[in-house]
């Protein structure tokens, strides 16, 4: 297998063929070789080993096909690069990405989720607590409001009551790492039944929490959801 076809290959399997395709279309070459470069480091770092020690085997696994992705990427022209996103390439009508809100006092995960739903398209926005996410609310107009509960200031749950004063139909997924045993259980488990809202227990499966991203934001706000991972 020579090289352009080895290197579609390995990207469709890691997910980033057609958001490289879709960047080339948008942006033009530079961009999406930019993103394929950016985007092998930034998994590299996701999917160490050293940091799923319950999914060992699937991380060597990713990783295997990263280090293949780079050497061949090492070994390539960027006129070989961009010709993998050439091909059957179609320029689709202009669609509105959409915005996602990151709620987050956890540093290291702000910048995660903030390169993965970069990287798989949407515009994203970043609020260390819920004072500042109240405001970069109103002023972002978000599509999906992506919250952590436990937070210094005002929590998530707060947040969200707040928000709901000026948009009642907000789209919100709850993140934790204490589901079931904080003193918020109760009203957190109140917003869930009463709004439907999906709820994503940490540490979560990157693959599992956008699908379930995904879903949502395509799903009709009054639509029953199937909620958790």
């Amino acid at each position: 297998m020579d090289k352009i076809a080895s290197l579609e290959q390995e990207l469709g399997h890691l997910g980033l063929l057609v958001k490289g395709k879709e960047i080339y279309l948008e942006l033009g070459e530079n961009s999406a070789i930019s993103y394929i470069k950016s985007s092998y480091r930034l998994l590299s770092k996701v999917y160490h080993p050293d940091l799923n020690p319950d999914n060992k085997n699937q991380a060597n696994l990713t990783q295997q096909r990263l280090n293949m992705v780079s050497r061949l990427v090492d070994q390539m022209s960027d006129k070989e690069i961009v010709s993998v996103f050439k091909k059957n390439a179609i320029l689709k009508p202009f669609q509105r990405k959409k915005k996602i809100l990151v709620v987050e006092d956890e540093f290291g995960l702000q910048e995660i989720l903030s390169n993965i739903f970069l990287m798989e398209g949407y515009e994203v926005k970043v609020a260390i607590d819920g004072e500042v996410g109240y405001e970069m609310f109103c002023q972002f107009e978000p599509d999906l409001l992506f919250a952590d509960v436990l937070m210094p200031k005002m929590n998530g749950l707060e947040l969200v009551r707040k928000i709901r004063q000026v948009k009642p139909n907000i789209k919100v997924i709850f993140t934790s790492g204490f589901f079931g045993i904080d003193e918020l259980r109760d009203e957190l488990n109140q917003e869930i039944i009463k709004y439907n809202y999906p709820t994503i227990s940490k540490p979560f499966k990157l693959s599992a929490m956008l699908k379930i991203v995904a879903s949502y934001l395509s799903e009709k706000t009054d639509k029953e959801f199937v909620r958790g991972i």
